[in-house]
């Protein structure tokens, strides 16, 4: 069983997984600080222009602590197949994401097949890299660095930052 045991941590990596372009920034950065591979700047390259990363994007609302989507319907579905299951703590202040046995085995089938949902495990390990094992509240302060992250009018969904990753993207090229 594999776990989350923070909501503000989930939360933070749906950001990434469905705004493509934070995520390759976020790359992009790892890249220029040394901790990626300027191999990495391809694979940056490739969500901002890629369609599969554009069908997927899903904007996200910002609220008081970032973006933020109630997590209770898509929960109910995982739950309903037994893929997943969430808890709260006995204080009843947090919530814990757990994907149980069938939730592993149903996400590994994802990655041998070439359906239209085997983007999203390619996905996922992209943002858990740039992730590593930082908390909930650390991926919320890299995020609320990008400005317009941080600008969005409460209750709006967040905008694209993809042209200036583009140039970002094209000056890391020139000093790799």
């Amino acid at each position: 069983m594999l776990a989350v045991r923070s909501e503000l941590r989930l939360q933070a990596l749906d950001f990434w997984l469905r705004n493509p372009d934070y995520l390759a920034d976020e790359l992009v950065t790892e890249v220029e600080t040394g901790q990626l591979d300027p191999s990495y700047l391809e694979v940056a390259s490739r969500l901002l222009t890629d369609p599969e990363p554009t069908l997927r994007h899903y904007p996200m609302p910002r609220w008081l602590f970032g973006a933020y989507e109630p997590l209770d319907d898509a929960f109910a579905h995982l739950e309903a197949y037994g893929l997943a299951i969430m808890r709260r703590t006995p204080a009843g202040y947090r919530n814990q994401f757990f994907l149980l046995q069938a939730g592993v085995e149903a996400g590994d089938t994802l990655t041998d097949t070439d359906s239209a949902l085997s983007w999203y495990p390619r996905q996922v390990k992209l943002v858990l890299l740039v992730a590593r094992n930082q908390t909930g509240s650390q991926l919320k302060a890299r995020q609320y660095q990008q400005a317009s992250y941080a600008g969005t009018e409460l209750g709006t969904h967040i905008g694209p930052i993809a042209d200036r990753v583009s140039q970002r993207l094209t000056e890391a090229r020139r000093a790799s």
